[in-house]
């Protein structure tokens, strides 16, 4: 199995050194690939990009000169991306890449897609709450049973990322959209 990361960043430059290799730690029992989608940053974060380019195979990246948006990076990114399998974190170490392996194996049990569930967030309260109410709605709405819908952190197969219908700010209905078309979605406490 080949995976493809895409991990759309911006201003990411300080976490993207330790993110790559992080990841070259955690996905070695696969081949694999990083492509990152620089959103419009405006610090060092495509010159760390290039350097990580030049010094870690494996790794590219695409970069956008104004910021358009999380759904489109992710979008312009699966359209580039190569192998059977795609995983989206974020760029800022929020997502642990000592999560792989877990996220993997359960893709592997014959899912289409898998979501990684923060299941203790260090995030305020307000945020938590908001989320949490938020994550509801949409499950009852749509009769799908995760509890965190909008996360980043996710293993989902190659053409049906491709498939989604990825355009203003619907990056968050990925798993909604996977679920509404008959694919095996789940997730993971992670």
């Amino acid at each position: 199995m080949r995976i493809c990361f895409v991990i759309p960043v911006c201003n990411e430059a300080p976490t993207l050194r330790e993110l790559t290799e992080s990841i070259g730690r955690y996905a070695q029992p696969w081949e694999h690939r990083i492509l990152f989608i620089d959103d419009g940053s405006t610090d060092d974060t495509a010159a760390t990009l290039r350097t990580l380019r030049e010094t870690h195979p494996g790794v590219d990246f695409i970069r956008f000169r104004e910021n358009l948006g999380k759904t489109r990076a992710l979008a312009v990114g699966f359209a580039r991306a190569q192998g059977d399998l795609f995983i989206t974190m974020d760029g800022d170490l929020q997502d642990r890449p000592e999560e792989i392996p877990a996220l993997v194996a359960k893709y592997e049990e014959g899912y289409d897609l898998v979501c990684g569930w923060k299941a203790e967030r260090r995030d305020p309260g307000h945020k938590v709450f908001l989320s949490r109410v938020y994550n509801r709605c949409l499950a009852a709405m749509f009769g799908i049973d995760l509890h965190d819908v909008n996360t980043g952190f996710k293993a989902i197969r190659a053409d049906l990322a491709r498939r989604l219908p990825l355009f203003g700010d619907m990056h968050r209905m990925m798993a909604v959209f996977a679920a509404r078309g008959g694919y095996r979605v789940t997730e993971i406490p992670v």
